[in-house]
């Protein structure tokens, strides 16, 4: 039996918003549980509110399609729940232009994951530049990321988080979903009020990625194989001396010579020659 526009929306008899969209438990059962509920859960009401516009505007565009999305009242609270969960960093003007990129683009009531790369690539209207754009401007200034003027600050932190060192030296399919991640998690910490600072132009900055930077070079050269390479072979020097990671890095790195038949000698640590 297909289910009524009232049953999907999770309304009563009288056109009411259910007063509990995310719990099992009926209106009047056990206040006292129904109150220890109310006060442990993350999601306000303004979010709520904010999802049930998203899923009746779906309803309203997608139609049978957005039903048979839902078998059951459980199926349609589990899912609120979740792009509640998902959303809940976010404007309702963000959110209706998103709804309204979904409704010119896709013929079926997105997930969350495609709802929240339509966000991104719409800027999502607070300043915060598109995944690629922000991680070409990474790469484009890792070599001095306090001299630069960043887009915004999510960029910067993000490209830190990364590390610069990386954005500089690896190819793009092993860095950019490194960056891409961290660069969701500030932009997600940034839109839940998160302020973020903008670095600073130094008179003096700190030498060591450079120095770092032409040792990788050098020692390429001296052991007859590219950068590129160099590079990752030598990631471990960006470690602290004596840590663990540093430690497992080089282990990796040796593994992979002797997997590869590469015969180059790993430096204990950075030795610039003049």
């Amino acid at each position: 039996m297909m289910k009524t526009p009232a049953q999907i929306l999770g309304k009563n008899a009288n056109g009411l918003q259910q007063p509990s969209w995310i719990s099992k438990t009926p209106t009047g059962e056990l206040q006292s549980t129904a109150k220890q509920k109310k006060t442990a859960d993350p999601i306000g009401v303004e979010t709520k509110a904010l999802v049930n516009m998203i899923f009746a505007r779906f309803m309203a565009i997608y139609g049978h399609k957005f039903k048979s999305c839902f078998e059951t009242q459980d199926e349609i609270r589990i899912a609120k729940r979740e792009w509640a969960l998902s959303i809940v960093a976010f404007s309702e003007p963000q959110l209706v232009a998103a709804v309204d990129r979904c409704k010119e683009t896709l013929a079926w009531m997105p997930t969350i994951s495609e709802f929240l790369k339509i966000l991104e690539t719409i800027g999502a209207g607070d300043g915060v530049p598109s995944v690629r754009q922000a991680y070409m401007e990474a790469c484009r200034y890792a070599g001095q990321p306090t001299q630069h003027a960043w887009s915004h600050p999510v960029v910067y932190h993000a490209g830190r988080e990364t590390e610069w060192f990386r954005l500089r030296s690896e190819e793009e399919r092993v860095v950019y979903p490194v960056f891409a991640y961290h660069y969701e998690m500030v932009a997600r910490r940034f839109r839940e009020g998160e302020v973020l600072d903008q670095p600073h132009a130094q008179g003096i900055t700190d030498n060591r990625d450079a120095t770092l930077y032409a040792f990788i070079k050098q020692w390429s050269q001296s052991q007859s194989v590219s950068e590129e390479k160099a590079s990752s072979l030598l990631y471990y020097l960006t470690k602290p001396e004596g840590s663990r990671a540093r430690a497992s890095y080089k282990k990796k790195a040796e593994q992979k010579i002797q997997d590869e038949g590469l015969d180059v000698t790993l430096p204990e640590s950075v030795d610039i020659k003049g």
